[in-house]
């Protein structure tokens, strides 16, 4: 809802967006409160130190709306080129992905579809590997209201919100106010497990810190405590840095607990064992639910990577790193994940939605990338945006779009745009894109027919007539 109110120190009108909905972080509170002096936004209520540099420092990119080789063009001049460009390419790659709304996800996995392209998501170079786990083991989940209003035991496993997601202490997990939990933080118990003294970790009741890679033996050690299995204290201290007594005591604290909740984060997920650190997490929680109840979740970072991988799973059936070439979805990270396939230079052509590949994969992905034509779509401009075929620069979802997006906790939130843009939004040009695509489809096919009709009959033996 917006409301207008009157300021004489403006030459604007100022204009309210209340429950506007921060994209910056998994998060995505939907609380926060935008004034809005004419382009500007100059107030954010409720919003972190995060989200109001995302929405405080939000200004439209003067660049023309598109690029093609460098040179300014028309949009439709730039989706006719994309398009081009994705149905010539023998082994063409879509990535990105989890900055933008989950319809415009879900038209470039049909764009995908339709020119039988690799597609992937930025969840193969974060958390990937929960997704791996997550069709291995299952998960026990609950939503962050419910953390909010019954958890008492909170544990971050290689995870430092506060820092990375600042308003999940004040919100959702351990200072607020619940339901069952009337006095807010001292109702609570928080552990903190992780390689380092970070932030979190001063604000926990309990810092446990464990030995760099042997999160997998540390958690299993905890497995076995929970189904009353003995260990032996040397070995346990040797694998895991931590005297047995320690787990022996969290142990207890969670099975005391009424209601607890794991959040893990790449430092679980990242580091050595990969999706089996996430299996043997998600089937602690499923080991403490014989005791009492446990739930345990990921902390995703981007704005809606949660509903990049939701998407990808109800339209393919696999969370990311998914291949269409043969007419249906196969699935294996390592083989079809973008980082790799750009990396073994097997891609011929690439789109890279909301994502900046350029900045942050290996060298030999990069070079590559570099090598072939490909399409990028971002509101600012990047180094994967400068080194594109077609560059589209889009409107900021959020800011400028609305659609829908994915709390960390699978939660589905619409978004209340505050500004108008000049340019258009990713979801109109991918929309565009896949319309053309389907023509160039149709009129290689009927080409092909056309081709094979002309063809000379041959009799049984091979021979023309």
């Amino acid at each position: 809802m917006a409301t207008v109110t009157p300021d004489a120190s403006s030459e604007h009108e100022l204009k309210v967006i209340t429950d506007a909905t921060c994209t910056f972080c998994g998060c995505v509170c939907d609380d926060i409160d935008l004034t809005v002096d004419g382009d500007h936004i100059i107030k954010a209520k409720r919003a972190c130190v995060l989200g109001k540099a995302w929405f405080l420092n939000h200004t439209a990119d003067d660049r023309p709306s598109c690029l093609i080789q460098g040179q300014a063009a028309s949009v439709e001049a730039g989706i006719e080129r994309a398009a081009e460009l994705l149905v010539s390419a023998r082994y063409p790659l879509i990535y990105g992905l989890s900055d933008t709304t989950s319809e415009s996800q879900r038209t470039a996995v049909g764009i995908a579809d339709w020119v039988g392209a690799n597609i992937d998501t930025t969840s193969s170079v974060c958390h990937g590997p929960t997704g791996m786990a997550l069709q291995g083991v299952g998960e026990v989940t609950a939503s962050l209201g419910e953390v909010r209003n019954r958890g008492d035991m909170i544990i971050f496993w290689g995870a430092n919100p506060a820092e990375s997601h600042p308003r999940h202490f004040t919100r959702y997990s351990l200072t607020p106010k619940g339901m069952f939990l009337p006095n807010g933080r001292k109702d609570r118990t928080c552990v903190v497990v992780d390689v380092r003294k970070t932030k979190s970790a001063n604000a926990a009741d309990i810092f446990i810190p464990v030995k760099p890679r042997s999160d997998f033996e540390a958690l299993w050690a905890l497995r076995a405590l929970a189904n009353d299995v003995e260990l032996d204290a040397n070995q346990v201290l040797h694998d895991t840095g931590i005297e047995l007594s320690v787990w022996q005591d969290l142990m207890t604290r969670m099975k005391a607990a009424k209601f607890g909740a794991i959040f893990f984060g790449m430092g679980l997920t990242m580091t050595r064992g990969k999706h089996a650190n996430a299996e043997a997490l998600l089937a602690l929680a499923r080991d403490m639910n014989k005791h009492t109840r446990f739930i345990c979740k990921p902390n995703r970072g981007h704005g809606n990577v949660t509903g990049a991988d939701n998407v990808m799973a109800w339209r393919t059936g696999y969370p990311f790193g998914v291949n269409l070439m043969r007419g249906y979805p196969r699935f294996n990270p390592g083989e079809y994940t973008a980082s790799d396939i750009l990396a073994r230079q097997e891609a011929d052509a690439a789109m890279i939605i909301a994502a900046d590949p350029m900045a942050n994969f290996s060298q030999p992905a990069r070079d590559h990338l570099k090598s072939i034509p490909y399409i990028a779509f971002d509101p600012k401009e990047t180094p994967t945006t400068r080194a594109a075929e077609v560059a589209f620069t889009v409107a900021t979802y959020g800011i400028n779009v609305p659609g829908t997006v994915y709390r960390m906790d699978d939660v589905p939130i619409s978004l209340r745009p505050a500004l108008e843009c000049h340019h258009p939004s990713d979801l109109e040009i991918l929309k565009g894109i896949e319309k053309q695509v389907q023509k160039l489809n149709m009129k290689n096919a009927i080409a092909q027919s056309k081709n094979e009709s002309l063809r000379p009959a041959r009799d049984e033996f091979g021979s023309s007539e």
